[in-house]
């Protein structure tokens, strides 16, 4: 696991936009506790000791992850269609956290657990092999070539998410910067130990069964913005081939066919 008394890692990005209105304050106040995952600060679990998910649901149960759950309505339909399934949800920016309670509160959803902070934290203490679905959905761009290190597609993050990631577990994104899904093919590819599922253009033209389109997606169709749908499979070893050598198509080929869809 991680040292626990390393230095405390940079945060880029907003944590907080407007004031939030009187009844967003009271739901944070009143209602976070209920919904918040224990031992993942630092402060609180210096050790960096591994979550215990049962206890966290209440009975052993598969676990899906949302990373940057925006307004939380991705999150909340997750929970509601796979009532057998533990949700977390990370996100640092308070003003989607107080959405998400919101959402949570007087909805009789029980099975979503929330982070407000950085989801390296979370990552940390996640037990190896413990997520069987993960989602990145309209992750911050960080459009400026000299920022692209700061986008979630990079070792510092993708690795402790594969370590945490259960084989056969998949790992799915969602992005309308075309710029992001290439870099999101080339570091999974180069990290190793995926499989990308796409068989042809429309698997990633195309969302995945089940989709609930976002605001951040309907956002990007107004703009004329093209969505990517990207599904990557952990492969058993956790140290697969480092190539696309077990699809039927290649990252060369979605940035040909990009320009057309």
């Amino acid at each position: 696991m991680p040292d626990g008394n390393r230095q405390r890692r940079k945060f880029y990005g907003r944590r907080q936009g407007r004031r939030l209105r009187p009844g967003q304050q009271r739901a944070l106040a009143l209602h976070l506790d209920a919904f918040a995952i224990p031992g993942v600060d630092i402060d609180a679990n210096p050790a960096r000791t591994p979550l215990d998910l049962p206890g966290l649901f209440g009975s052993p149960r598969p676990v899906w992850l949302e990373i940057g759950f925006g307004s939380g309505e991705h999150l909340v339909h997750l929970a509601a269609e796979n009532e057998s399934a533990g949700m977390l949800g990370c996100d640092p920016y308070v003003n989607g956290v107080a959405r998400l309670v919101g959402k949570l509160v007087g909805s009789g959803i029980g099975n979503v657990r929330v982070h407000p902070g950085d989801v390296r934290d979370l990552l940390d203490v996640l037990p190896d092999g413990s997520i069987e679905r993960a989602f990145l959905l309209y992750p911050d761009p960080w459009p400026k070539r000299r920022h692209h290190g700061r986008r979630f597609v990079n070792p510092e993050f993708l690795e402790p998410l594969r370590r945490a990631l259960a084989a056969g577990a998949e790992f799915r994104i969602a992005t309308d910067i075309g710029d992001y899904a290439r870099q999101s093919l080339e570091q999974v590819a180069s990290l190793g130990g995926f499989t990308w599922l796409a068989e042809g253009p429309e698997d990633w033209r195309q969302p995945w069964p089940g989709w609930p389109s976002t605001r951040y997606e309907q956002k990007a169709l107004r703009a004329g913005r093209t969505p990517h749908y990207l599904v990557f499979r952990k492969d058993p070893a956790g140290t697969g081939d480092r190539g696309w050598a077990a699809g039927k198509c290649s990252r060369e080929e979605l940035m040909r066919q990009r320009g057309r869809t």
